[in-house]
C-alpha cells in the first residue's frame, strides 16, 4: 500500500482537473492503481465539496439544449457536430462516475470499485471519440454543448438513491436507446470507424446502467423502499425528463431492467 493512496480523495482530485487529457490520465492511473492493490478505500470519511466541481475546460461553451448545433451527418462538419455531442456526454460521464465515488460515503467497497471501472471506461470512450474528431479536422470544444447530465448531478447531490435512479438508469440509459439510430446514420454516410466506436460504447454502457440498477435496488432494499414504486417519486421530485421512444428493449433487459419497467416506459410515452 502506497501511503496516501485513498480512492475517494483521489477521485475527487481527478474530478477537479479541468484539462480533459489530464482527467483521462488521472482516472486511468487510479483504476490501474486499484487493480494493483495500491489504493485503499475509506468509506467513512465525509469529504468537503471544494465548490468548483466539476473541473472542465473553458470550451465547449455550454448553452441551453435547444441551442446545441444539429447538422446533417452527410457533411464532415455535421458528422463532427454529432460526434462532438457524444464526446461531451462521455466527458460528463467521467465526471459523474468520479462524483459518485467521492461524494457518497458509507457504501460497500464494491460500490466504489464499480464506479471507478465506469469512470475508466468512460475515459476510454471520450479518448476514442476525441481521436476520431481530430481525424475529421475538429476537436473537443469546437462546438457548443449543453449541461443536462451535470444538472441532474447537482439536483441529486444530497441523495444517493436519487442519483442512482436518475443518472445511470435514466439519463445514461437513454444512450442505450439513442445509439443504434445514430449508428445507422453514420453507417449510411460510410463512417465505419464511428460505428465501431459506438459499438464499444454501447457494450460498456449496458454494464454501466446495470451497475446503476444494482446499487439503486440495493439502496432501496436497505431503506425498505419499492424500487418500482419509488422511482416515479424521485423522477417527479428532481425533474427527470420524460423518456421518449424508441426504446432499446434488448439492451435495457441486458442492463437489468425488469419487463414491468420497460412496459411502464411504453405507457408513459403514450
Amino acid at each position: 500500500m502506497i501511503l496516501g493512496m485513498e480512492l475517494r480523495s483521489l477521485a475527487l482530485a481527478a474530478l477537479s482537473l479541468a484539462e480533459p487529457a489530464a482527467k483521462v490520465q488521472a482516472t486511468q492511473a487510479l483504476a490501474a492503481a486499484l487493480l494493483a492493490g495500491q489504493v485503499e478505500i475509506d468509506a467513512t470519511a465525509a469529504l468537503a465539496d471544494p465548490g468548483t466541481l466539476p473541473g472542465r475546460p473553458a470550451l465547449p461553451k455550454l448553452v441551453p439544449v435547444q441551442q446545441v448545433p444539429r447538422r446533417s451527418p452527410g457533411t464532415t462538419a455535421g458528422r463532427a457536430a454529432l460526434l462532438h455531442a457524444i464526446c461531451h456526454i462521455e466527458f460528463n460521464a467521467i465526471n459523474l462516475a468520479l462524483d459518485a465515488i467521492w461524494r457518497f460515503a458509507a457504501m460497500p467497497a464494491d460500490y466504489y470499485c464499480d464506479w471507478l471501472q465506469v469512470a475508466s471506461e468512460e475515459s476510454l470512450h471520450f479518448s476514442l471519440l476525441r481521436e476520431h474528431l481530430r481525424s475529421l479536422g475538429f476537436d473537443y470544444g469546437d462546438f457548443a454543448a449543453h449541461d443536462g447530465l451535470w444538472t441532474m448531478a447537482r439536483r441529486t447531490a444530497d441523495d444517493i438513491v436519487a442519483r442512482m435512479a436518475l443518472v445511470p438508469r435514466t439519463l445514461e440509459a437513454r444512450g442505450l436507446d439513442a445509439t443504434p439510430p445514430i449508428q445507422e446514420k453514420l453507417r449510411r454516410v460510410g463512417d465505419d470507424r464511428a460505428v465501431a466506436i459506438l459499438d464499444t460504447i454501447l457494450r460498456d454502457e449496458i454494464g454501466h446502467v446495470a451497475i446503476g440498477n444494482r446499487w439503486y435496488r440495493w439502496l432501496c432494499a436497505q431503506q425498505q423502499l419499492s424500487p418500482e414504486g419509488h422511482y416515479p417519486v424521485l423522477a417527479a421530485r428532481h425533474g427527470a425528463p420524460r423518456m421518449q421512444p424508441p426504446f432499446n428493449r434488448q439492451a435495457r433487459r441486458m442492463a437489468g431492467f425488469l419487463e414491468a419497467e420497460i412496459e411502464a416506459l411504453d405507457q408513459a410515452a403514450d
